[in-house]
């Protein structure tokens, strides 16, 4: 159950990201993938500032998706256009 939760989260976390940061639409997978690693940046990043949104679903996908927003930041810092 864990990871169709986990996969669920990666899924809208990495859709919310892609539409806050423009530019980036993917596929299911690539967005699921996306939230996933946002999800570790971001629990990272929002530690070592002191800030939580909580154990809840809807903090672990806000985590996720400050997580995934700097992920798509990054990658488009790299990105020719």
């Amino acid at each position: 159950m864990g990871i169709i939760i986990t996969l669920l989260i990666g899924a809208v976390a990495g859709w919310l990201a892609g539409v806050l940061v423009k530019g980036f639409g993917f596929g299911l997978l690539i967005n699921i993938l996306i939230g996933i690693i946002g999800g570790f940046i971001g629990g990272n990043v929002l530690n070592w500032l002191g800030v939580s949104f909580g154990a809840t679903i809807l903090g672990q996908i806000l985590t996720a998706v400050v997580g995934a927003c700097l992920l798509l930041w990054i990658i488009s810092l790299f990105k020719k256009k």
